[in-house]
This record gives C-alpha cells, sequence and structure tokens, in this order.
C-alpha cells in the first residue's frame, strides 16, 4: 500500500511531481481497497477509486498515440494505424510498460485482492497506469501527460508492437526459415488464484527458450518475444 513516502518515491521514478497529490493518491486505490475503506454508517456511498481517472487516462493515451503515429508514419494507411495503436494500448503491453518502472509496488490494494495475486495481475496494473496519465492530465495539462506517455509507453515503440504480436510475429518468421514453432507446456506451480505457468518454445536448430506468466498465454508470449530478441542478436 502506497504511503506518503512511497508517494514521494514514486514521484521520483516518474519525473513528474504533482501539485495535487490527492490526485495521485487516487489513480494508485484500487476499487478493492476503497471498498474496505468503506463506512458502514454510508453503505450506499460509494468510496473513490481510480476507475473515473482510469477512463479520463485512456481517452488521454488514445489520442497521444494516434498522434504519435500519425506524425511518425505518414505513409500508413488508416486500418494498419488502428492495428499499430491497439498493439500499444492493450493491456498486455501497458501492463509491460508499468512493470519496467514498479508502477504494481505502489498501487493501493484490498487486503483479499492482494493476499490473491491482484499486484501480478495485467488488468490491474494496466488500469493503474492509465488512472496515472489521467491524474497528470488533471495536474498539469496534455503536454506533461504526453512527456509521460513518450517517456514509459513510447518510448520503444517498435519493441512494444513486437511484444504485442511476438506469438504472429515469431510463427511467420520461423515458417519463412522452413522450420515450426512449438510450446511446451514445463510446469504450472501456486495457489489457484495466483498460479505460475512456465512454458518452452522451441525451434530445432534456431532456439529453446523457458518463460513464465500468470496465465498460460502470457508464458508463451513472454517465451515467443524473448526468442525473437534470440533470433535479432544472431542476425
Amino acid at each position: 500500500m502506497a504511503n506518503n513516502d512511497d508517494l514521494k518515491e514514486f514521484q521520483t521514478v516518474i519525473g513528474y511531481s504533482f501539485n495535487d497529490i490527492k490526485l495521485l493518491e487516487l489513480a494508485l486505490t484500487h476499487s478493492s481497497f476503497a471498498n474496505e475503506q468503506r463506512n458502514y454508517e454510508q453503505r450506499d456511498v460509494r468510496p473513490p477509486d481510480n476507475e473515473r481517472l482510469e477512463f479520463l487516462g485512456d481517452a488521454v493515451l488514445e489520442l497521444a498515440t494516434s498522434s504519435d503515429i500519425y506524425n511518425d508514419y505518414p505513409d500508413m494507411p488508416e486500418g494498419k494505424m488502428s492495428k499499430y495503436r491497439a498493439s500499444i494500448v492493450c493491456e498486455p503491453t501497458l501492463a509491460l510498460c508499468a512493470r519496467e518502472f514498479g508502477l504494481q509496488k505502489y498501487i493501493k490494494l484490498g487486503k483479499g485482492e492482494d493476499a490473491t495475486g491482484g499486484r501480478n495481475r495485467d488488468s490491474i496494473i494496466s488500469d493503474a497506469l492509465e488512472a496515472v496519465i489521467g491524474a497528470i492530465y488533471l495536474d498539469g495539462g496534455f503536454e506533461d501527460a504526453t512527456a509521460f506517455i513518450g517517456k514509459f509507453i513510447l518510448d520503444d515503440i517498435e519493441k512494444r508492437r513486437l511484444f504485442y504480436d511476438s506469438k504472429s510475429t515469431l510463427q511467420e518468421l520461423v515458417q519463412g526459415m522452413g522450420k515450426e514453432v512449438v510450446y511446451n507446456d514445463i510446469s504450472e506451480e501456486g495457489p489457484q488464484h495466483d498460479k505460475v505457468f512456465t512454458v518452452e518454445v522451441e525451434s530445432p536448430g534456431l532456439f529453446k527458450i523457458k518463460a513464465s506468466g500468470h496465465t498460460k498465454k502470457s508464458a508463451q508470449q513472454s517465451a515467443a518475444y524473448k526468442a525473437l530478441i534470440r533470433l535479432k542478436e544472431k542476425e
């Protein structure tokens, strides 16, 4: 759970100081934490959480990303632009971006949600990232929000797209070499609410790589991404 020291640390990490610190605190407040703080004498009163800021941040992110793609790829058709944007603002990619600067550490979660692995869930982490964008937009305006987006989400746009399309990109690349990609399940560990899946992706003569995730799909995606990086290094 984020306290005042955590909020100061978080601002240092992202390189932005809030004029209204309550906006940041709200952005990091998950509904599970807010519900635990509910006043039982006012059960009909919805406690504040980050969902409204997430709604706002999602819109700011889409506009900033659309503008970036429009300016950087002047010959890209509309349909491809939409697909490109979707690969950047989707849940797994946003969670990847957020984990790179440790956002999950600062989210205020309810005890039950935290105990059942909520801090590792892509949906919770990506929603918090969008809420932070919304908070920065309200606190400092669109320019500060886009600076944050540029620094933490659009800083390596090709890497983000590669992560999103990792399985299909790997499949196409390996098939072009006349080989096949095979995913093997290695292990499944942990309690039902917080499973960790380990898989191995293999293409004989090219690579044999393991990766883990909280779903089998995310583990395969991570393994495929690592395989793509390996192939890129070999080239």
